[in-house]
């Protein structure tokens, strides 16, 4: 098979699943059993049997969860809050909310990298389904000193900050709404897949801000850092949930991308996420090149998994190029302006060594960074138990 990675990652020993495209160059840590069969498929089999719901289950999933969000909307402007990306996955599932009656609060992270795509698709979702648009525009300087000590620490989550800041914002406006319900566009059957090797956990707002310290230039004064104990206020107090519809229904990429171009003139941008121009460069040039990642690998070993495709049809899709030439030129280009990068700056970048999350702090329970109190766990999870 031809890989679209850096060659300096390809191992000897090279060994790709019998089941679905996933190898020992996407995740060094792969395990695979007698028959060749790789951790990940079994992993995803016992996702499925946990968390998706089909037939009749399904739609009795779907029909309780839409008439709890439509019942604690009474007396309210809104009945839950949506982000939107103009990705397929929040695209379609505001296409479903409209479908239920629900009035939705659209939310949308501006983090200075949306392609014109992105933007063409926002617009058409909240025009055609008449939905109400919130938007919060990052302090652009404070966000690129953030990436730009992300590529000085030589971490491979960068993504991890426009995630962290959505996960906060969104939560923020829903209790300044009154809102108790999140639709998300999370889904098991196209994204379940995802080595551990590959991401960081984009909860951890200590480790960004020991990130920053280390090799930011400025104080961050607005950026919306959400930590454990604001989310557990938001979760337990504010009784703020989130609901993952999309588990609750047939749901086929193909059918669905068909569905929303027709519906709501929705353009496709390509490759998965690929509506930020930065997600399109980190994905189709960063991660290959400097970390040894294709992350089509676990995207289409999913959609192997969930019975979408075939592994044949896998392996042609990933026989392509990631990213077309002279798009890659183009955002290449973009990108280092934006970020005040010089060309020898950014290759010295490349070629420098991967570092590790874990070097910096990162977040811990309160009894781990507080030992004094653990006497006083059990009384903690007696009020946890109450609260739930």
């Amino acid at each position: 098979m031809k890989h679209y990675v850096n060659p300096k990652f390809i191992p000897e020993n090279y060994r790709q699943c019998t089941k679905t495209v996933m190898d020992n160059i996407a995740d060094p840590n792969i395990t695979f059993d007698q028959n060749g069969v790789c951790n990940y498929y079994y992993e995803y089999l016992a996702s499925e049997k946990e968390h998706i719901f089909t037939g009749e289950a399904g739609k009795e999933k779907f029909d309780e969860n839409i008439a709890k969000i439509k019942e604690n909307g009474k007396g309210k402007k809104y009945d839950c809050i949506l982000g939107v990306s103009g990705g397929v996955d929040s695209t379609y599932l505001a296409y479903i909310a409209k479908q239920e009656n629900l009035r939705v609060l659209c939310v949308h992270f501006d983090n200075g990298w949306n392609s014109e795509l992105a933007v063409k698709n926002i617009e058409n979702i909240v025009t055609k389904l008449d939905f109400e648009l919130e938007t919060y525009v990052i302090n652009w300087n404070e966000f690129k000193d953030l990436q730009l000590a992300y590529f000085k620490a030589n971490v491979i989550d960068i993504e991890a900050l426009t995630d962290h800041a959505i996960s906060g914002t969104i939560y923020k406006i829903a209790a300044n709404n009154g809102i108790k319900y999140i639709l998300s566009g999370s889904n098991y059957v196209t994204e379940s897949l995802l080595p551990k090797h590959w991401i960081f956990n984009k909860g951890d707002h200590v480790n960004i801000k020991d990130i920053h310290k280390k090799h930011g230039t400025i104080p961050l004064k607005t950026f919306p850092f959400f930590s454990l104990k604001e989310k557990h206020y938001y979760k337990k107090v504010k009784k703020i949930q989130t609901v993952d519809l999309l588990n609750y229904i047939p749901y086929n990429k193909s059918e669905v991308k068909k569905q929303i171009i027709e519906n709501l003139d929705w353009k496709d941008y390509g490759g998965k996420h690929y509506e930020s121009i930065f997600t399109r460069f980190y994905q189709g040039y960063i991660l290959p090149n400097k970390f040894g990642v294709d992350k089509r690998k676990a995207h289409l070993s999913n959609l192997i998994c969930s019975g979408q495709i075939t592994k044949e049809k896998a392996l042609e899709e990933l026989s392509q190029p990631m990213y077309d030439k002279e798009q890659c030129e183009e955002d290449k280009e973009f990108v280092l302006k934006k970020l005040d990068f010089s060309e020898k700056e950014f290759e010295d970048y490349i070629n420098a060594p991967r570092r590790e999350h874990t070097d910096f702090k990162t977040e811990q329970s309160l009894y781990n960074t507080y030992p004094i109190l653990k006497p006083l766990k059990p009384i903690g999870n007696f009020v946890k138990r109450i609260l739930k």
